[in-house]
């Protein structure tokens, strides 16, 4: 009997486990998580700090016979080793299992900086459930709250402690917010929306030390102590992936794939934010820590994985990631496309009006949108997302775009007609 064994039992692994029932109805699948909790979105958590949600609210499938149901297999455990060629995990306290096929799904992890006190009673991470209901006894109304971080996932929770009602305060070591997503001028603008609703934000500084106690005196680079009741790091994350040295697999920052999701062991895959895959618009490979491109890197890895049991071709293919960010910063949206930064040798067009909190920037390779980042532009989303996704061919339109960068609608329609990439206008058109 086949074995397919799924370690991670995240959003990629959960989906991949179900496809391989789906079309290996027969097939044993184990899917091994870490944590005592059922399968659950950290995207979520954000949402039980604000208290839209209980937990449950968080879990991936409702039921709790849904694995039982399938016949999957779900075990808790950590993964302290796989050794690929005699196809065996081993976990803390020994146990092992072996398996015929074997999917690498195991997320990302919080960055833990190198801070003295970063281990203190008060300072928590914001990755776990358990992270959440430590955050909750101390995130009262009125509490004392330093962040570390104002990237991505940094403004995620920024905007769930907010909504706690505490005294927030972020320190970024990035000159800007967001600095991975946007320039200095969008940052800029973020940093200006979050100041005016009360929080405050310290660019270019660092946390130097945290004193444990009640309250928590922190001392940053600028030279200033701070108390804080709570500290939230949120330094960023990197693909869990450790427990793969010496495993025979070729790892750089994440898992390296092919096309067909498989690493340079046969029958052995990566999906998720632990998976390094190609990139269509930069051409490189490259670690994608968002949902959608997790899903899909999970269904094509499973196929796989039950073509690759029965001996057969592997023909799923993963037609390239695409890095996507929409972002909600205390109301104000931003987004972030493919190649934000422009690409050597491409054309660059700016539109900026701080007194509307708007800011469009344009990125071109000849005459296609390779990237694009915005604040406040919410009404052109989906189109900006469709053309640099859809590598659609302005022609005329891209010089139209240089010299009025507001046409971005007219010009998808225009030149998406005739290249069958309607998917992003269509979706703009029933916003």
């Amino acid at each position: 009997m086949t074995h397919h064994v799924i370690l991670g039992a995240g959003p990629a692994g959960v989906i991949a486990a179900e496809t391989i029932r789906r079309h290996a109805p027969l097939d044993t699948i184990t899917l091994v998580g870490d944590e005592p909790e059922p399968s659950y979105s950290r995207m979520a958590i954000p949402y039980l700090l604000m208290g839209s949600i209980d937990e449950s609210g968080t879990y991936l499938r409702k039921s709790p016979a849904h694995f039982a149901d399938l016949n999957i297999n779900v075990l808790a455990a950590r993964v302290i080793s796989v050794q690929a060629a005699i196809k065996k995990v081993v976990f803390e306290g020994g146990e092992s299992i072996v398996f015929d096929t074997l999917l690498v799904a195991t997320g990302s992890h919080p960055v833990h900086p190198p801070i003295p006190g970063i281990d203190s009673a008060g300072v928590h991470t914001c990755w776990t459930l358990a992270d959440a209901r430590a955050i909750m006894v101390l995130a009262k109304p009125g509490a004392r709250v330093l962040q570390l971080g104002a990237g991505f996932i940094g403004c995620i929770i920024m905007e769930a402690l907010s909504a706690r009602g505490v005294k927030l305060s972020v320190v970024e070591m990035g000159d800007r917010m967001v600095p991975r997503m946007m320039g200095p001028t969008a940052g800029g603008m973020i940093r200006d929306w979050v100041d005016a609703k009360g929080v405050e934000v310290l660019t270019s500084t660092r946390v130097e030390s945290i004193a444990a106690g009640a309250p928590l005196n922190v001392r940053l680079s600028n030279g200033r102590t701070m108390q804080a009741d709570l500290v939230i790091s949120a330094a960023g994350v990197r693909p869990a992936i450790g427990f793969l040295e010496n495993s025979g697999l070729t790892c750089l920052l994440g898992v390296l794939t092919d096309e067909h999701l498989q690493t340079n062991v046969p029958g052995i895959y990566a999906a998720g934010d632990c998976c390094e895959a190609f990139d269509k618009v930069s051409g490189k490979a490259v670690v994608s820590a968002i949902q959608p491109n997790a899903a899909e890197q999970a269904r094509v890895a499973a196929l796989n994985m039950v073509a690759f049991a029965r001996g057969q071709a592997l023909t799923a293919e993963l037609k390239g990631v695409t890095q996507i960010n929409v972002l909600d910063t205390l109301g104000l949206i931003s987004t972030s496309f493919g190649d934000w930064q422009g690409a050597p040798g491409g054309e660059h067009v700016e539109l900026t009006d701080k007194a509307q909190g708007r800011h469009l920037s344009l990125q071109f390779m000849d005459d296609v949108l390779v990237g694009c980042n915005s604040v406040g532009w919410t009404e052109n989303v989906g189109v900006m997302r469709g053309l640099v996704e859809g590598q659609v061919k302005l022609g005329a339109w891209k010089d139209r775009l240089v010299n009025d960068p507001t046409q971005l609608m007219q010009a998808y329609l225009a030149s998406a007609q005739g290249q069958g990439s309607w998917t992003g206008a269509q979706d703009e058109r029933r916003r």
